[in-house]
């Protein structure tokens, strides 16, 4: 006798994970996305919004839910994506059955994330459609191309992401400056394109160095500053100590600018490293009219150095790091990518990084460092030992300490004990 098998229909809808009776309209919501806030990324972002919110609205089967979006923010990470997070949140708990999205680099342009929401979504029955792609991640067979497809959007990325670092790095080494000029007191992008002094904000920059120089504390300063309701450089009412102080010790109101004191880790968590001696950086002089005389700017790094009550190590990749020291105030020496104006000429410099340790600016010499290799040949040679071209190895297997002495005298302590001297 044959088994007899009777069908029972399902009676719950698996849209969701709230058991509930098939609702009568699915609930569709659309997700857009652009990168930057340039004009025209900002229309495409508005006619992302208006296409889907029509297109969903037109569908009778449909219920519109919402558009969900994020403007100006990179798709290589879902932590600081608020309209991304609130969508997912929605879905999960029930509210949303069918997400659409123009393409999978819209979506997320890293796969782990990429492949970590579908899959959160699969789970409680939630679809996600993707225009471009036409991949609906229902279908048992979208994940394999669906990861094959995010990790081209993810190299997409990251081939951006290096493009667009190989062309800051080319316009600093040509020696030009851009200032993050919304955020930054006293100046403006000229016509020239060059930082153009704007006087009404470089008289409260004069009067917070001055007030320093009469003996107020950086706090005093802050303190004043909020009680006569002066914004801030990024127009708040609250100064705080750290806005001071970047006031205060920042060379580009003496008309140099210090280029690349930060990089970026990595291009899908974006972290921001402060550059310790792992990149060049490039020192521009004269690159711009100053609000802040040198003599002033001298004096008031003085004063910051002497407030300071040790000085922390210089850490750095390069094997000359933490082994080159001043013979006049004991700082470390520190690596600097410098910029000739005249001739376009760019060379590795070290030079002393407390060279304000004093109310004179500290004499120790900038070294090349090419000419600073030279002299480990020598110094060697003249200890008897074999002759030989300078190597990274070499200086970590030889050299203990430099010491740096004005009108260019370099001692060498060798970590065989040895000691030796060369005159620049």
């Amino acid at each position: 006798m044959r088994p007899k098998v009777t069908i029972i229909e399902p009676t719950q809808y698996q849209g969701n994970n709230n058991p509930t009776t098939i609702p009568a309209k699915t609930r569709v919501a659309a997700y857009a996305r652009v990168s930057t806030e340039q004009d025209e990324q900002q229309s495409s972002y508005e006619a992302q919004l208006d296409y889907y919110t029509r297109y969903i609205q037109s569908n009778p089967d449909w219920e519109f839910v919402s558009v969900f979006s994020d403007e100006g923010i990179t798709g290589t990470s879902t932590k600081n994506r608020d309209g991304f997070n609130q969508m997912i949140d929605l879905a999960l708990s029930g509210g949303i059955d069918l997400i659409l999205t123009k393409s999978i680099s819209r979506f997320a342009r890293n796969t782990v994330d990429t492949l970590q929401a579908v899959r959160k979504l699969k789970a409680v029955g939630v679809e996600v459609i993707f225009e471009k792609e036409n991949l609906h991640t229902l279908d048992p067979k979208c994940e394999m191309i669906l990861t094959i497809f995010s990790s081209l959007a993810q190299e997409e990325s990251r081939s951006m992401s290096e493009n667009i670092r190989w062309g800051h790095r080319k316009s600093m080494a040509d020696g030009k400056v851009s200032l993050p000029y919304s955020s930054f007191l006293g100046y403006r992008k000229g016509a020239d394109g060059r930082p153009e002094i704007v006087e009404e904000e470089a008289a409260i920059v004069r009067m917070i160095y001055s007030m320093f120089l009469d003996d107020y504390t950086i706090n005093d300063i802050a303190r004043y500053l909020t009680s006569q309701s002066i914004p801030t450089p990024r127009g708040k009412t609250v100064w705080s100590v750290s806005t001071i102080r970047s006031i205060l010790s920042n060379e580009k109101y003496a008309g140099n600018a210090l280029l690349q004191k930060t990089y970026t880790v990595d291009y899908l968590t974006k972290e921001v490293r402060k550059n310790c001696g792992e990149l060049p950086q490039y020192l521009i002089e004269y690159s711009h009219d100053p609000i802040i005389d040198p003599e002033t700017f001298n004096q008031v790094q003085a004063k910051i150095e002497a407030q300071t009550p040790y000085r922390r190590k210089i850490r750095g990749n390069s094997p000359l790091s933490n082994t080159i020291v001043c013979g006049v105030c004991g700082g470390f020496y520190g690596h600097k990518v410098w910029h000739n104006h005249e001739n376009t000429d760019r060379y590795d410099v070290w030079y002393c990084n407390a060279k304000y340790g004093s109310s004179d600016k500290c004499p120790s010499p900038v070294l090349r460092e090419d000419e600073i290799k030279s002299a480990i040949e020598v110094v060697l040679r003249k200890l008897g030992k074999e002759r030989t071209k300078y190597t990274d190895a070499l200086w970590r297997k030889t050299v203990e300490v430099v010491t740096v002495y004005p009108g260019g005298k370099l001692e060498f302590r060798l970590k065989s004990g040895e000691t030796a001297s060369y005159q620049l």
